[in-house]
C-alpha cells in the first residue's frame, strides 16, 4: 500500500466513524472507482486505534469525572455528592446500551460477513437512514422541551444501535437519530453516540485484532503508522467540530448528503451491471 492510498483510507475512516454518514459507503468509493485492492486487517486494526485514541483524548476529562464517580459508587452505596452519582449512572447507562451490540456482534459476525456486505445493501442502507436521520431532524424541531437521558432512552438506543451492525447504516448515525427521535436534544445526542462508541470500536478493533493473529503476512509500518495518526486526527477534529457546530446546523446536511452518496452508489451498481 503506498502513502497516498493510507492516507486517504485513513483520512476516511476518521472522519466517516463519528459523522451519521456510514464508514462503510465511503470505503467502497476508492476500491470502485480507483481500483484499489483492499486494505487488509492490520490496516483496518491501526486504524480502529486511531479512531478510538482521537475520542479518548477528546473526553478525557469526562472519562475521569466518570471513573472517579464510578469507582466511589463501587465503594460506597451513597456517592460523595450528585455529580459523582449521575457520573456513576452514565457508566452504568453506557454498559446497558453496549450489551445489546456486543451479544448481537457475537452471534451475528459471520452472517452479515456473508451476506449483507455486497453494495447493493450499502447503498440502500445509506438512503434509507437518511431518511430516518431526517424524520430525527423534523421531530427535533418539533419538540418544544428535550428528556433527559435515562436507562429506558440508554437501553433503546443500544437497541438500536445494533442495527449498525449492517454495513452501510452508520453506528453514529443510528444512535444519533434513535436518541433524537426518543427525545434528547442533537447535541446530547451525538454526546451519548460518541461515548457509546469507546467500547464498541474497542471491541471491534480486539475481534480485528484476533483475526490477524494468524495470517502470516509481513507488516509495512510506514501505512499502519498513517493509519493510526491519520485517523486519529481526522477523528478528533470530527468530533470536535461535529460537537461544535451540530445544534447551528442540525442534522439535514448529513440526510442530503447520505442520499446523494447512496445515488451514486446505485450508479454505479447499474454500470457495472
Amino acid at each position: 500500500m503506498d502513502t497516498t492510498h493510507a492516507i486517504l483510507l485513513a483520512l476516511i475512516q476518521g472522519l466517516s466513524e463519528f459523522l451519521p454518514v456510514s464508514s462503510s459507503a465511503h470505503l467502497i468509493l476508492p476500491a470502485q472507482l480507483l481500483g484499489w485492492p483492499d486494505q487488509g486487517l492490520l490496516f483496518d486494526v491501526a486504524a480502529h486505534v486511531g479512531s478510538l485514541s482521537a475520542v479518548l483524548f477528546y473526553y478525557r476529562q469526562d472519562l475521569q469525572k466518570m471513573a472517579r464517580g464510578w469507582f466511589g459508587s463501587l465503594r460506597t452505596s451513597s456517592p460523595r455528592d450528585d455529580a459523582d452519582a449521575a457520573q456513576a449512572k452514565l457508566v452504568w447507562m453506557l454498559v446497558l446500551a453496549t450489551l445489546p451490540t456486543l451479544v448481537a456482534g457475537f452471534l451475528g459476525k459471520e452472517f452479515v460477513e456473508q451476506n449483507l456486505r455486497s453494495t447493493v445493501v450499502i447503498a440502500s442502507t445509506t438512503i434509507l437512514f437518511a431518511l430516518l436521520l431526517g424524520v430525527a431532524e423534523w421531530r427535533s424541531k418539533q419538540l418544544r422541551q428535550t428528556v433527559k437521558l435515562g436507562f429506558g432512552i440508554a437501553l433503546l438506543v443500544g437497541f438500536a444501535q445494533v442495527l449498525a451492525l449492517v454495513p452501510g447504516t452508520s453506528r453514529s448515525g443510528v444512535t444519533i437519530t434513535a436518541a433524537v427521535l426518543l427525545g434528547l436534544s442533537r447535541r446530547e445526542a451525538a454526546n451519548f453516540s460518541f461515548l457509546l462508541s469507546i467500547p464498541i470500536i474497542a471491541a471491534a478493533g480486539v475481534l480485528l485484532a484476533l483475526d490477524v493473529r494468524d495470517l502470516p503476512q509481513a507488516a509495512d509500518l510506514l501505512p499502519l503508522a498513517l493509519a493510526v495518526l491519520v485517523s486519529g486526527l481526522s477523528a478528533w477534529a470530527c468530533i470536535a467540530l461535529f460537537l461544535r457546530l451540530i445544534e447551528r446546523i442540525g442534522l439535514m446536511p448529513f440526510v442530503w448528503y447520505r442520499l446523494v452518496l447512496g445515488s451514486v452508489l446505485f450508479w454505479m451498481i447499474a454500470r457495472q451491471a
